[in-house]
């Protein structure tokens, strides 16, 4: 069984900054590719962030390319969602994924298959 686990968000005020941590288990780690998508009540989810599991190749959601980085720790076996300048429009549950083993890395939510619990992110201006 996989597991994801996620821990950090919060409530915070416009142009604060906020990191989410994705932990999970070593072999899942080193050959998964790892995103972050993010979930409105009435909306569509939607795609954040990707990084690759070999060359950490990253993917930005154009909204907040230049606020939010994605990173890996291969010691710790975790995914980081550094969030910057944070908008009130950045509102939303948020959640970690891990595609499949040696899988490229992917903007649709339909090519990973394994999830973290969510995390709130609330952003008030």
């Amino acid at each position: 069984q996989v597991h994801l686990q996620q821990s950090g968000g919060g409530s915070v005020q416009a142009g604060d900054s906020l990191t989410l941590s994705c932990a999970t288990s070593s072999d899942i780690f080193s050959t998964y590719p790892m995103g972050w998508f993010r979930l409105v009540p009435g909306k569509e989810r939607e795609f954040v962030a990707a990084i690759s599991w070999n060359d950490d190749t990253s993917y930005y959601r154009g909204s907040v390319k230049g606020r939010f980085t994605i990173s890996r720790d291969n010691a710790k076996t975790t995914v980081y969602l550094q969030m910057n300048n944070l908008k009130p429009e950045d509102t939303a549950v948020y959640y970690c994924a891990a595609g499949g083993p040696y899988y490229s890395i992917s903007l649709s939510h339909t090519n990973y298959n394994y999830w973290g619990q969510g995390t709130q992110v609330t952003v008030s201006s």
